[in-house]
């Protein structure tokens, strides 16, 4: 049963990512901001305290960082932005703007259609990916919400050098 939203752009309802998603009502267009992520801002160290991944069955939190030193927990004060799922391949993305975060549309969405963003976490070490499995079901999928691994890059020089061998 879908849950009420005042939000014009989307309602929540079941989602086969995960649990409750957000889904358009109508079509969004690419660059729209569709809502702010709000929620209590607590320290980092209040978040570590508050979502202990070792304890925890599977990692589930409304957490996201704004900051050096501030996070959003959208578990306490939150609104509907804390239902859009994690995609490898997002319709939308989150901006940060002047001490706000800002769900915007990366592309035209259809009515319809799942509002999903790139939660890319932060990686500490790749044991994390078990920790952290995506569902997201895109082609594109990489496996897990953590940040893509970061690639190596060779220098053109180098490459210029190996090629004239």
């Amino acid at each position: 049963m879908p849950t009420p939203s005042h939000n014009p752009y989307f309602e929540i309802r079941r989602s086969p990512i995960q649990g409750r998603g957000a889904f358009a009502r109508r079509q969004i267009r690419k660059g729209t901001r569709i809502i702010e992520y709000t929620g209590e801002r607590v320290s980092h160290e209040e978040a570590d305290r508050r979502y202990d991944d070792e304890s925890m069955a599977r990692h589930h939190t409304f957490l996201f960082t704004l900051d050096r030193k501030t996070c959003i927990d959208a578990a306490v004060n939150g609104n509907d932005a804390r239902f859009i799922n994690h995609s490898c391949d997002p319709n939308c993305e989150a901006v940060i703007d002047d001490g706000h975060i800002w769900i915007e549309a990366l592309r035209t969405i259809a009515p319809g259609d799942e509002l999903v963003y790139d939660y890319q976490y932060e990686r500490e070490s790749d044991a994390d990916e078990e920790l952290y499995p995506c569902r997201c079901g895109s082609p594109k999928c990489r496996g897990t919400i953590l940040a893509p691994r970061a690639r190596k890059r060779k220098h053109a020089s180098a490459a210029r050098r190996r090629a004239q061998r």
